[in-house]
């Protein structure tokens, strides 16, 4: 009785799942394993700060003229934007306003050589007002070796 009332069902072309009660759940987010940073080479990161907003694409078009507010960070790819905002702090001064909120976007080139500019996280400047996103590591958030990491200050 129930093999006729599923064959029922998958004539009249009803899902066999119960996606009838929402959206199946996102996937678990991978975990990915802290590096031992006492073994591991940090890897050169290139972070250009701006004021007020990203900067576009079209700033990057051209190798060897990117913005000239670049800073170099040597890090790892387990680092958090917790920990880059506090290495951004040092070096950028309307970083440190009580109420300064930064914005981390990659920077990468597309498939056809174009960069891309991707939001990826945002942090508060001071930890006693914490984001979701304080905790985000690089590598999880889609990071590889190589991408220009952009940080908005707002």
């Amino acid at each position: 009785m129930a093999g006729v009332a599923e064959a029922q069902k998958r004539q009249a072309g009803r899902p066999m799942h119960p996606s009838a009660r929402g959206p199946p759940p996102p996937p678990p987010r991978p975990r990915f394993e802290p590096v031992d940073r006492e073994k591991t080479c940090p890897l050169l990161l290139r972070v250009f700060t701006k004021i007020g907003g990203h900067h576009s694409r079209e700033d990057f078009a051209v190798r060897g003229k990117e913005p000239k507010d670049e800073v170099q960070i040597y890090t790892w790819k387990d680092a958090t934007l917790r920990e880059l905002t506090d290495l951004v702090k040092e070096v950028a001064p309307a970083a440190r306003r009580r109420d300064a909120r930064l914005s981390f976007a990659f920077v990468y080139p597309d498939k056809s050589g174009r960069f891309v500019v991707r939001e990826v996280g945002k942090t508060f400047s001071y930890e006693s007002r914490r984001q979701l996103d304080d905790s985000k590591m690089l590598a999880e958030l889609g990071f590889e070796i190589g991408d220009y990491l952009d940080v908005a200050i707002l």
